[in-house]
């Protein structure tokens, strides 16, 4: 499996160092992988699990080591971004959205899920109508269910004229440290 190495590197760190009771856990793909969680909220109990290029299949398929066994108090999730950027639909990151729910509420019933918005970039701004499509759904879901949360990031992004700002790496994709104080600030009340 592509991401075994970033798995193997997660459960090797573990094997060293204990980590946090009823933490606030970051998964998903590289916006979590690159953003230095533990710096943004120190003070909290936080544990990040990005790994780059993750898709919310693949969060689900390594559940097991990058979710459950840290039975944390919160999970912030970042994906669905390179889903519709490798060519899933809205409804397909939803079905997966569900999955994972499913998993959590047999596992850790007393976890809250919070689900960060898919956000806006240049390099696939073609794609953002999906995007928007996909966290409505996701936001409706999640304000009709209990342990269920959705934090708008994306919004914080977008100029007045609800275009990207000038707050990513030369990729057009990654955001750059401006864009991570947005976010900082925008989720921030969550973690309280």
């Amino acid at each position: 499996r592509r991401f075994k190495a970033s798995i193997e590197t997660f459960m090797t760190w573990d094997s060293k160092n204990s980590f946090p009771a009823e933490a606030n856990l970051f998964v998903g793909s590289s916006s979590i992988r690159f953003w230095p969680t533990a710096i943004a909220f120190s003070g909290k109990p936080v544990i990040n699990r990005g790994f780059g290029g993750a898709e919310l299949s693949d969060v689900i398929y390594f559940y097991e080591s990058v979710i459950k066994k840290y039975a944390p108090s919160k999970i912030f999730l970042y994906a669905g971004d390179n889903d519709i950027g490798n060519g899933k639909t809205a409804g397909q990151v939803f079905e997966d959205y569900k999955e994972l729910i499913g998993l959590l509420r047999a596992d850790l019933p007393d976890s809250q899920l919070i689900f960060i918005s898919i956000k806006p970039s240049r390099q696939r701004w073609e794609k953002w109508s999906l995007m928007v499509e996909t966290n409505q759904l996701v936001r409706a879901y999640a304000a009709s269910h209990d342990n269920l949360g959705y934090a708008d990031l994306a919004t914080p992004l977008l100029d007045t004229k609800g275009e990207p700002k000038d707050v990513f790496l030369v990729d057009g994709l990654h955001l750059n440290a401006e864009g991570y104080q947005l976010w900082q600030h925008a989720l921030a009340p969550f973690l309280d």
